[in-house]
């Protein structure tokens, strides 16, 4: 339970986990149920481009999404995958839904263990794929 008294959803989790063992998705997008009680699943994809993720994130409201972001750093490196959690509260949401989403995230992010770096975007150049590559590579080393 947040201090917003909004509770994770069990599907919440599951999907979570779901994704944590690269079992179904590649990245998942959770918001507020209708009464504000709990944080639920919106949407599950399976889609593996990063430009298709970022066309799902609205461009008046808040979400919490979680990506499993893949990258390579050198030819002679294989590929790496870091989850990546997005707290996306862009300028043009209204006030209230920004509140809350702010006040909820702590429920979600420690419920959801395995999360390699936190990332808060207010627009889409703070979600870009090169800021998010610097944020999961910068922490690697």
């Amino acid at each position: 339970m947040s201090r917003s008294g909004v509770a994770v959803a069990d599907e919440s989790l599951t999907a979570f986990n779901d994704l944590k063992l690269g079992q179904k998705y590649k990245f998942i997008l959770f918001g507020l149920n209708d009464a504000k009680t709990e944080i639920v699943v919106k949407e599950t994809s399976t889609e593996q481009s990063y430009d298709a993720f970022l066309e799902k994130l609205p461009e008046n409201d808040c979400l919490y999404a979680v990506y499993d972001f893949e990258y390579q750093i050198s030819e002679t490196e294989g590929k790496r995958s870091k989850i990546v959690f997005i707290t996306w509260s862009p300028d043009t949401a209204p006030i209230r839904s920004k509140m809350v989403y702010a006040a909820s995230k702590d429920a979600l992010r420690r419920a959801l263990n395995g999360i390699y770096a936190d990332v808060q975007g207010t627009d889409f150049s703070e979600v870009a794929y090169d800021d998010i590559l610097a944020k999961v590579t910068q922490t690697a080393h």
